[in-house]
């Protein structure tokens, strides 16, 4: 398989992992600060759903059901896809130090997240303090971090795990 179709193979993978790292992060914060989650992936999915035309089926509870597990799904799907692209960089050998790739990774998909709830009108980043943009980047950064190592693990798994 070419090098570049290995890493969005690779990446795909790395991305599902860095998303579980960033939902495990994320959960461990509202088990520490008792803070409640963040209602802004349930009105996304809906709102995606009601611009694509998707009529939500189900009674009242039901759609909101649907809808609370769509937007962590989507999460996912960002994830996932941010993890593949980054792995069909790496699968160029576009290398570069892993702190920073791991930051890089971890804000392009906190962008592309937060990019699609402003563009909705589910989120304004502009009004966050500086604990709820906290909030948002650490988890993210967490996921940076584990696509940069699951990255280097499948594509690079003889080379020492060094910065």
């Amino acid at each position: 398989m070419p090098r570049p179709f290995a890493g969005i193979y690779a990446g795909a993978l790395a991305g599902m992992a860095g998303a579980t790292a960033l939902s495990a992060t994320t959960y461990v914060d509202q088990v520490v600060r008792g803070r409640p989650g963040s209602d802004v992936p349930t009105q996304t999915a809906a709102k995606l759903a009601d611009a694509a035309g998707i009529d939500v089926p189900g009674s009242k509870a039901e759609v909101a059901n649907r809808l609370e597990g769509a937007g962590p799904l989507s999460g996912y799907a960002v994830g996932i896809g941010v993890g593949a692209v980054a792995g069909l960089l790496r699968g160029f050998t576009v290398k570069v130090p892993k702190p920073v790739a791991a930051t890089v990774i971890g804000l392009a998909a906190m962008f592309v997240s937060d990019a699609v709830a402003v563009r909705l009108g589910t989120a304004d980043p502009r009004k966050w303090d500086a604990a709820s943009i906290a909030t948002d980047a650490i988890p993210h950064l967490a996921y940076g971090a584990t696509v940069v190592t699951s990255l280097h693990r499948m594509l690079d798994p003889t080379t020492p795990q060094v910065g």
